[in-house]
């Protein structure tokens, strides 16, 4: 697989994520960057947010976003291969556990999480309805994965 990283400006890899982004302290969504080498040859994007350690405190891995971004040509890409992506109407968003589109930030019910965010390039563009669950996506990207990334951050009540 190809290198493929993410980043946010907003916390760092296993570091703090800032209460504006949690689910009742604003809901910001934290701005993600895309790094990839030149051989990644993409076609669109998956990301995905959620709480694993959710599963001792409410029975199971707590999705909190997903956005299906289809659209990734018209990136510019600079020659150290960072993708700079702005949200755009081409992108195709999934229910969160929140019952809600788009995202929803940290919440945890009882200690401090670990949330993960993952992206996914793919070789594909997928046919996804705005609302698709988690599964739908992963089903969807069965066998067009190309390369992953993981950005982790922690958050406390």
């Amino acid at each position: 697989m190809s290198e493929f990283f993410i980043t946010s400006p907003d916390f760092e890899e296993g570091g703090e994520i800032p209460k504006n982004f949690g689910y009742k302290h604003g809901n910001e969504r934290p701005q993600l960057k895309f790094n990839k080498s030149k051989d990644l040859n993409a076609k669109s994007l998956a990301v995905v947010m959620d709480d694993p350690d959710a599963m001792a405190a409410v029975g199971k891995v707590w999705v909190h976003y997903l956005r299906y971004i289809t659209d990734i040509s018209s990136w510019m890409t600079t020659p150290t291969g960072k993708w700079d992506y702005e949200e755009n109407e081409f992108d195709v968003m999934g229910l969160n556990d929140f019952g809600e589109i788009d995202y929803g930030g940290p919440a945890p019910p009882d200690k401090r999480h670990t949330y993960v965010f993952k992206a996914y390039a793919l070789d594909v563009t997928l046919d996804l309805k705005e609302g698709y669950s988690k599964q739908e996506l992963e089903d969807a990207m069965k066998g067009h994965i190309i390369a992953e990334a993981k950005l982790t951050g922690t958050y406390a009540p």
